[in-house]
């Protein structure tokens, strides 16, 4: 482990690695300390602590609320936690992803198997995180907050970061693939796990879920006014009438 430290202090840009391109430089890079089993199983039993934590608060101070709505908070609450906190991890630490042995740092650096750009600052995926954990992050935890209480904000924040969520996938799928076909550069390894598992569906969810919610924030709002625009034209009848 010193010897191997040593030798990334004296040779900084690392080509010897598993990432796609093969040449990619990687600064000061060293292999995960921990297997994938125990570090996918970490990250699993840090999800599902969130959404336990989640469900009982919910449950215990808000059990009328419906099932729909307590899914809708639990959803929020976990992406604002991912948001914040593991994307947050990236965009403060870019430049120091390559040795990091720390939790967070491992897991990185397994996904970068499918994307590469998380190990060499790329500008896109860099502004992209660093937006979505500091402006979507924090409004995860609004919306949760909003929803117990009904309140009359709590869809156009809905639509505001559903809409960044699913926007931001589509780039970040839309530039990786721009570059794959139109510049020959591959990010991920060909691996089922990598390309498929990590790259596509670990953020699928994220175009997924928010489009659900999404089309049900647009429609309570059509409903709102379609019921406004009844009332005042019922009222407006009503004038005429006298």
């Amino acid at each position: 482990m010193a010897s191997a430290i040593l030798s990334n202090l004296t040779n900084p840009l690392i080509t010897d690695h598993p990432y796609y391109p093969i040449e990619v430089e990687i600064a000061s890079y060293l292999a995960n300390e921990w297997s994938v089993p125990v570090l996918l199983a970490a990250f699993g039993g840090v999800c599902a602590t969130v959404l336990l934590s989640a469900q009982f608060v919910v449950d215990k101070l808000h059990p009328n609320l419906r099932t729909t709505e307590k899914a809708a908070i639990w959803w929020f609450v976990l992406s604002g936690c991912i948001h914040l906190f593991f994307e947050g991890y990236f965009s403060v630490n870019h430049t120091l992803m390559g040795p990091k042995q720390d939790l967070f740092g491992q897991l990185w650096k397994e996904y970068s198997l499918s994307d590469s750009r998380y190990l060499t600052s790329d500008p896109f995926v860099l502004c992209m995180e660093t937006i979505t954990a500091f402006l979507w992050g924090p409004l995860c935890f609004i919306i949760a907050g909003l929803i117990t209480t009904s309140h009359p904000l709590r869809h156009p924040l809905q639509i505001i970061v559903s809409t960044g969520q699913i926007y931001g996938c589509i780039l970040y799928y839309a530039t990786s693939m721009f570059d794959h076909y139109y510049k020959g550069v591959i990010y991920s390894r060909p691996e089922f796990l990598y390309f498929w598992c990590y790259y596509f569906l670990m953020n699928f969810f994220w175009i997924m879920i928010p489009s659900v919610l999404l089309t049900s924030s647009v429609n309570q709002i059509a409903n709102a006014f379609r019921s406004l625009d009844a009332v005042s034209a019922k009222a407006t009848k009503g004038k005429k009438g006298q």
